[in-house]
């Protein structure tokens, strides 16, 4: 008997003895036949009713507005009164209260899962951290962890593009040794077709549904008010606060990302609980994790194929460093090639910029930065000025490549 079928029918009962079959079903990939058996497993049923309430013939209803439209307790009582409810207006709001704090802690039922079938995403966006020098650097931590063994897979990245989406989702899988059956997103731009999406209905983006399905993972959304585990948001808050102490105690980019791998190694060789180590769960969740796909099948979602895209500071992202090119470019893709200690920066076939390889965060062209500064920050300043301005700032912080 699967454990996660029953746990989830248990802790649905709780909330006011309330289970959607068909939800479990699709969850599950089980028939609603099969959902209806194993309730008649569950502890709950041998307990019958002794108890009944004005509410109770329309629990169903406000549920689905709950979950479905978003409606609130005001919309919902006026809407089920006029069709017979002859309560309260604050034993429905008392109700869709407690289904909603019961829902946030549900939200750990999708962690109380069989080995390899889910895992979880998010990202801590725009964190800010200062190196020895006094630069900032501002970063993003993608976060991937399974449900099951709670082992984590953690990058340092500097966007959060789709094409780093699908690189640090590929990287996450060959982390763990497989790819879990199912994984679940909060509502991103990357994954949800946010003009096409309503409250009811969440549509994937055309192109991260056939990510999904190339590398066999299925995707799921989480609800506007349901958060995803406390797990999950205790291990990236775990995570920041470590990485806090690392202000003015590095120097490169490559500095700061070995410290994100090392603390990685760190927390998923930390007990559970005092119980277990996610290093050593992984080795039973391996065992129902999916098959990494062939290369030839995932190397097309990799950003090296497809180009860089200019960011609106007139840079691209190369190998965690950013590289200037003319402000023309902002909002296009740009391809690259290595030349000895040289990057070389093409549009289509034009070669538009060649770059010294360098180990600096943030490197610009004098002419780029002059460019930048004079169409936004410094528009309204004479060329001499905008000249100071650079030798003085740019210069003294090291930016400037030549």
């Amino acid at each position: 008997m699967r454990k996660d079928i029953l746990n989830a029918i248990i802790q649905m009962e709780e909330v006011k003895d309330l289970v959607n079959k068909s939800e479990i079903a699709r969850r599950f990939g089980c028939s609603y036949n099969t959902v209806t058996k194993y309730m008649s497993s569950s502890p709950k049923q041998s307990n019958a009713r002794n108890y009944t309430s004005k509410l109770d013939n329309f629990k169903g209803i406000i549920i689905d507005k709950v979950d479905n439209y978003g409606a609130n307790g005001r919309g919902i009582y006026n809407f089920i009164k006029e069709r017979g409810y002859t309560g309260s207006y604050g034993t429905v709001v008392k109700f869709i209260k407690e289904y909603k704090q019961e829902e946030q802690k549900k939200a750990t039922i999708r962690f109380e899962t069989s080995p390899g079938l889910q895992a979880q995403v998010d990202w801590k966006e725009d964190f800010r951290i200062v190196n020895k020098n006094g630069e900032v650097f501002v970063i993003n931590i993608f976060l991937m962890i399974l449900g099951f063994s709670r082992y984590k897979y953690i990058e340092l990245t500097l966007d959060k593009t789709q094409d780093t989406l699908f690189e640090c989702i590929l990287h996450a899988c060959n982390s763990f040794g497989g790819v879990p059956h199912e994984v679940l997103f909060d509502n991103m731009a990357t994954v949800v077709d946010r003009t096409a999406s309503t409250y009811r209905s969440v549509v994937i983006n055309s192109k991260f549904s056939q990510f999904a399905k190339d590398v066999g993972f299925s995707v799921h959304t989480c609800r506007p008010y349901r958060p995803q585990t406390k797990g999950k948001v205790e291990c990236v808050a775990k995570l920041m606060d470590r990485l806090k102490v690392y202000n003015e105690e590095f120097e490169t980019i490559e500095e700061l990302d070995k410290i994100v791998n090392n603390l990685m190694q760190e927390i998923n060789s930390e007990d559970i609980n005092m119980i277990e180590k996610p290093v050593d769960r992984l080795k039973e969740e391996q065992k129902y994790l999916l098959s990494i796909p062939a290369l030839e099948v995932v190397s097309p979602y990799f950003a090296k194929n497809k180009g860089y895209k200019v960011s609106k500071e007139s840079m691209i992202t190369y190998k965690k460093h950013k590289y200037s090119v003319p402000i023309r470019f902002i909002g296009e893709y740009l391809t690259v090639k290595e030349n000895g200690d040289s990057l070389n920066i093409y549009y289509n076939t034009d070669l538009i910029v060649t770059h010294k390889i360098s180990d600096k965060y943030l490197n610009y062209k004098k002419e780029h930065a002059k460019e930048i500064l004079k169409s936004d920050a410094l528009k309204s300043k004479t060329e001499k000025e905008i000249d100071e301005f650079i030798e003085k700032n740019l210069s003294n912080m090291d930016m400037l490549l030549e």
